[in-house]
């Protein structure tokens, strides 16, 4: 497992037993078996993106304290200067990098998504809200449910991420803009 990932598990394992709360709670109230939830905090399974926004609203921090460990400070701008955003690698061939991360109370998660070109069919994940991607570089295949979307640079798809999705690059290193709204507010 990724350094970065046992850090972020280490996060929320330690602020859910710092809030005492009860992780058969946490599991349920973010539709995942307790063992899933389990292996989430002890970083044997890396947490989805979208599962890692409902356990922060359920510990009601901003997802930038279990990513990054540390609070969002900006409240009526920020800015990210290219390169310089919070690159997480969420496994070997899939990183991203938040924009945002910085802004108190945002409403959306735009990210750059870097994927390492693969001929498998990525894990799907479903998570609440609206998602809009853009590809900036290379060739995405976006799988939306049962069908495949192929997108070259300058296409984009704005989908509901309630339906299992998942991205994977084809040919070359590949690079897509997300922005994901969700409700990400805090408790």
């Amino acid at each position: 497992m990724l350094p970065q990932v046992e850090q972020i598990a280490a996060r929320v394992r330690e602020l859910r037993a710092i809030l005492d709360i009860d992780p058969d709670k946490i599991a349920a109230n973010i539709d995942v078996p307790r063992e899933v939830y389990d292996d989430y905090e002890n970083g044997v399974t890396d947490i989805p993106v979208g599962k890692l926004y409902l356990i922060a609203n359920e510990l009601g921090v901003d997802p930038t304290v279990l990513l990054l460990g540390d609070e969002p400070r900006m409240v009526d701008y920020t800015i990210v200067r290219g390169g310089n955003g919070l690159a997480v690698e969420r496994y070997a061939g899939y990183k991203f990098t938040s924009l945002a991360y910085n802004y108190i109370d945002r409403e959306m998660e735009p990210m750059i998504v870097t994927l390492d070109p693969t001929d498998s069919i990525p894990d799907l994940v479903t998570h609440e809200g609206q998602e809009f991607n853009l590809v900036l570089e290379g060739t995405v295949a976006v799988k939306l449910g049962e069908r495949e979307y192929v997108l070259r640079a300058g296409d984009s798809i704005y989908f509901n991420p309630s339906i299992p999705h998942g991205q994977r690059a084809i040919g070359k290193v590949s690079k897509f803009l997300t922005v994901i709204n969700e409700n990400m507010k805090r408790k």
